[in-house]
């Protein structure tokens, strides 16, 4: 049964008497035990969808059920345990440990640090645990990493144990490996708590890894939906990020560019990894692949052979290439 609907939503921000519509008619379904990514070029409304999904802004039109009940309906008592948000805004505050910041997830419970129950004191170090910061309960926030920090704020929301946690793009400050494990953690929570998991990104490559659908949010076309490798396989992120710069790659599942290719040339191997680094180089030095061109390349697992040469790396056979 899903934890969010929303029925004919219409999201969008409200200035005086003016309202600017940006997303209409949305009809979304949120799962229980579910990671889903919120992808989208900018302006397509991914903050806007999340605020609203959220109770922070009320919709142009239509719905938002929680548990088949109207968001508008709740107090913001009832909101605070029902949804756990974690913005993308860097957490600056002096003199707060870990288990500080953690304990504030407890605060619909109740009310102040100092007033835990056995049980929240329970929940509170569940949450330390779950995201692998046990050894550094005791530190400071400013002691911490960036990767570490997200992860201290992602275990505020699992102690604030609500069943839906909205994260707004919460690699966004992180460097790739931290990036890697910030969204394999939250697949596993979502998959071990049971709790539905929302969260906007831009990484792409690791949406299609770790998420169990995409919500695809196109400018003004509402959002198209489903298993990741369903959505590459329908053309949909290609319709979605359409650019005369670069294209989505299928095969790879990454955004490559389109080169200006005014070159030709042959190229014959059976080693699937050389041969798709050595045509990523040839097309950024702007040769295009074709069968029958004047000038061979017969990769081996020696090298790369052309025009009774050797050469050991593809850079040697690039500086041939241009000479």
């Amino acid at each position: 049964m899903p934890i969010v609907k929303t029925r004919r939503l219409s999201i969008g921000y409200t200035k005086g008497k003016n309202s600017t519509l940006v997303q209409s008619n949305l009809n979304l379904q949120l799962r229980r035990g579910e990671m889903v990514c919120l992808i989208g070029p900018n302006g397509s409304g991914k903050t806007t969808l999340l605020r609203t999904l959220a109770g922070l802004q009320e919709p142009l039109q239509g719905d938002v059920m929680i548990d088949d009940r109207n968001i508008s309906e709740f107090t913001q008592q009832e909101k605070a345990l029902q949804i756990a948000l974690v913005l993308t805004d860097k957490v600056q505050i002096e003199n707060a440990t870990v288990k500080d910041i953690v304990t504030l997830g407890q605060h619909p419970y109740t009310h102040w640090i100092g007033g835990l129950t056995p049980e929240g004191r329970k929940k509170v170090d569940e949450a330390i645990r779950m995201v692998h910061l046990d050894d550094k309960s005791g530190h400071y926030l400013n002691e911490l990493s960036d990767g570490e920090r997200q992860r201290v704020m992602i275990a505020k929301a699992l102690a604030q144990d609500t069943p839906l946690i909205i994260l707004d793009e919460p690699t966004a400050h992180l460097d790739l490996p931290n990036r890697v494990e910030v969204m394999l953690l939250l697949h596993r929570l979502a998959h071990k708590t049971q709790k539905s998991i929302l969260l906007s990104t831009h990484e792409l490559d690791l949406a299609l890894q770790a998420a169990d659908r995409i919500w695809l949010l196109n400018q003004n076309e509402g959002v198209i939906y489903g298993v990741p490798e369903d959505l590459v396989i329908d053309g949909s992120f290609n319709r979605v990020f359409q650019s005369e710069a670069y294209y989505f790659n299928s095969t790879n599942g990454n955004f490559s560019m389109n080169y200006t290719l005014p070159k030709k040339i042959s190229v014959s191997s059976s080693d699937n990894t050389r041969l798709y680094w050595t045509l990523r180089a040839l097309a950024r030095a702007g040769y295009s692949v074709e069968s029958g061109a004047s000038t061979t390349i017969t990769i081996t697992k020696n090298g790369w052979q052309m025009e009774g040469k050797l050469f050991e790396t593809i850079e040697s056979l690039l500086s041939t290439l241009q000479e």
